[in-house]
């Protein structure tokens, strides 16, 4: 008599608030990092990590089938740290590293280029993606950041220790404390509510609006002749008006 086997129970696939936390664990002390790399300011590395991972729960179907979840999200994050309104932010303090003052000399685009082909080591195919750029613009930004960081920075004139010593500052992950993974969520999720209710008030006040201009806006039927009009050099009469002698 053959022994029967029982099944072993098959591993259940985390939910998405399980795959989220993860992705979270995973990848935004590394983010935080790069963040800092990009704009000198730590805080600021802190809001635009956070702002990057309150978009992907807010898309998070999107976020768990893309191919790289982590590029999805390091992309909305480089974005947010790199916008020109940050510049009216309060400043913080400098970094003391001369090699990394010189890379914020740099105009943003081409500090986010090189990080990511020689910081990352993404090819200039891939950084042209993720920064919505063709491949020959960002080729010409990744010379001139070369060249630029080169000058300021004789020791990082060679294309393999720029490599390297980017290469380092981005393996140096931060160990600053970060925010829960659920405080990340719960904030999107008010954002989201708040971004609702908006939408909502302005269309209410648009349908009002429109509403109102049309019970106070004047008739346009045509006004009943007038018994003293002209009409060719002769005063109109009614045909009810009797003729005066």
């Amino acid at each position: 008599m053959s022994q029967s086997t029982t099944p072993s129970p098959s591993t259940s696939a985390p939910t998405p608030v399980e795959a989220f936390d993860a992705l979270y664990a995973r990848a935004a002390p590394a983010l935080v990092h790069q963040a800092y790399l990009l704009t000198g300011g730590r805080r600021h590395a802190f809001d635009s990590v956070e702002h990057a991972f309150q978009r992907a729960w807010e898309h998070w179907p999107e976020v768990a089938f893309d191919p790289d979840p982590v590029g999805w999200v390091r992309a909305r994050a480089h974005e947010y740290a790199l916008a020109p309104w940050h510049r009216f932010r309060r400043p913080e303090a400098p970094p003391t590293d001369p090699a990394h003052r010189a890379l914020l000399e740099l105009p943003p685009p081409y500090r986010r280029t090189v990080l990511l082909c020689d910081g990352l080591g993404l090819s200039v195919e891939e950084a042209a993606a993720e920064t919505a750029a063709t491949v020959p613009a960002t080729t010409s930004r990744l010379r001139h950041a070369r060249t630029a960081l080169g000058r300021e920075v004789p020791a990082l004139a060679d294309p393999d220790a720029l490599r390297a010593w980017l290469g380092g500052l981005v393996a140096a992950v931060s160990t600053a404390t970060l925010p829960l993974a659920r405080s990340v969520r719960t904030g999107s999720e008010r954002r989201l509510r708040a971004l609702t209710r908006t939408v909502y008030g302005v269309a209410a006040l648009l349908v009002g609006a429109v509403v109102l201009s049309a019970l106070t806006s004047p008739s346009d039927r045509p006004e009943p002749p007038s018994p003293d009009r002209v009409e060719h050099g002769v005063p109109h009469r009614d045909d009810h008006e009797a003729p005066r002698p």
